[in-house]
């Protein structure tokens, strides 16, 4: 372990930034906090319990193209972004439950048929996260594998211990470069305790409990409560971290086109409409037990990763004032264990 001066932090990002990788870190818009692609490290937001959006753009963009093609009489030019080397982004601020999704998204990405593009941008990606020594209640990170001081995901992470300092733990070789490379902006380990100076956030449920729960809960009358708020707006799935649901387009004309990626929501009533008019999902509780059974029960049982970090963005943003963790407690109390 090593220390770091907040003086020299900056000098640190803007050293990683003058190096010609792009700079990802929260700034202030408005009365929110958001991740963007910075220039002057002075606009980095250090007072913030959580971001607005997460850093997940960075490896799944909200809009990507996929392929692009063009007819150049009877030639035909095809460009497959997978094929494109990817800018090297550094992404600073993010806290361990984001740098976890981080990770957690890139291996579903790897799952079935591995995606390139994300895997690519993986590869250029360095993580440099700042432990919580503040929360709300809407953070419910311990519940799903996480903590306020979780390493996973992070090639660094520093923890804020008080008087412009912070704790820094090199995770990986990417990581542990950076501190060799920037030697002499770090100091000796200090004296205090990580845990001493972490944020706590109560365990209100067991993970492990939710998903044998739900494997039983399909047709549960607790989906029709629950939803009864839900307006279908999607502000949940586009906060997320761990939200994977696109949809993709071919745009332009018959000589010259994109296909395009876009993010989407399970949410929506237009998400599983099919093209005869039927909607297998055609009211509002049965899209809402959609998303809690994907992150909580099918993801967990099919590929053995829980879809879900314990952000809380999701209740901070629902205008109806939906609040996942709550509804978790209520499937906890409520349904029977298998």
């Amino acid at each position: 372990m090593n220390s770091l001066t907040h003086q020299n932090l900056l000098q640190l990002l803007s050293a990683l930034a003058a190096s010609g990788k792009r700079l990802y870190a929260p700034v202030r818009k408005g009365q929110k906090v958001f991740f963007s692609a910075i220039g002057d490290v002075q606009q980095i937001v250090f007072d913030y319990i959580q971001t607005t959006e997460s850093a997940k753009e960075v490896l799944f963009p909200k809009t990507e193209r996929l392929i692009s093609f063009e007819y150049q009489g009877k030639e035909l030019s095809v460009t497959d972004y997978a094929e494109t080397k990817p800018v090297e982004h550094i992404v600073f601020g993010t806290r361990p439950c984001d740098a976890s999704a981080i990770e957690r998204l890139a291996e579903f990405f790897k799952k079935d048929i591995p995606d390139a593009l994300v895997a690519n941008r993986k590869k250029a990606l360095t993580v440099i996260s700042v432990s919580c020594v503040k929360a709300d209640a809407d953070c419910f990170c311990t519940s799903t594998g996480t903590s306020p001081g979780d390493t996973t995901g992070s090639d660094i992470l520093l923890t804020p211990i008080g008087n412009d300092q912070y704790l820094v733990e090199a995770i990986t070789e990417k990581g542990k470069a950076i501190v060799e490379q920037h030697k002499n902006l770090f100091g000796a380990a200090p004296s205090i305790k990580k845990e001493d100076v972490l944020t706590k956030v109560e365990q209100v449920f067991s993970h492990e409990e939710i998903t044998k729960k739900l494997s039983k809960a399909f047709n549960h009358e607790i989906w029709n409560d629950a939803s009864l708020r839900c307006i279908g707006c999607g502000a949940c799935a586009f906060v997320c971290p761990m939200c994977t649901c696109f949809d993709i387009q071919d745009e332009g004309t018959a000589k010259k086109g994109d296909r395009v990626r876009s993010w989407d929501s399970c949410g929506f009533s237009l998400f599983t409409l099919h093209t005869s008019g039927h909607n297998p999902r055609h009211n509002q509780s049965e899209r809402w037990r959609q998303r809690v059974m994907h992150k909580f029960s099918y993801q967990p049982e099919r590929l053995e990763l829980l879809g879900c970090v314990g952000c809380g963005r999701c209740s901070r943003a629902c205008p109806s004032d939906m609040n996942l963790k709550e509804q978790l407690v209520d499937i906890k109390k409520t349904v029977e264990a298998v």
